[in-house]
């Protein structure tokens, strides 16, 4: 399992671990009843310190998205790909009412908003399936 982390984002290093197990298991990418790699192991994948990934791991297991399996280790909880498919839509809803807002208060015509939004959109799209 790997995925970017970006110290350089303003968000926290172990809530984009938080974010991104979250957006793994409501991709599918994580099942449930699947193992997350150990800390050490996802420590040295991220190349972060693993005092961070046991923040983060602590705090998914307070979300209800992990649970400790005895003997073996962290697992993705039943029903926890449906609750990360919801947060995942509202903190992006969140996100873009804020750029949105944003543009609105820069004066930017409703128009000229949605023009920008198709192109980023299409460009994000297309880089997306190119890759």
């Amino acid at each position: 399992m790997f995925f970017p982390i970006d110290p350089s984002n303003g968000v926290a290093i172990y809530d984009q671990v938080v974010r991104q197990v979250k957006f793994a298991v409501a991709d599918g990418v994580l099942r449930e009843g699947e193992l997350t790699p150990s800390v050490r192991e996802l420590a040295r994948q991220l190349a972060i310190n693993p005092n961070t990934v046991a923040r983060a791991y602590t705090q998914l297991q307070s979300d209800g998205v992990l649970e400790s399996i005895r003997g073996t280790g962290l697992a993705v909880r039943k029903r926890a790909s449906q609750k990360c498919q919801k947060e995942r839509e509202q903190l992006i809803g969140k996100r873009l009412e804020t750029v949105l807002g944003e543009a609105c208060r820069s004066g930017l015509s409703v128009e000229a908003i949605r023009q920008l939004f198709e192109q980023s959109l299409q460009l994000v799209t297309s880089t997306e399936s190119s890759s």
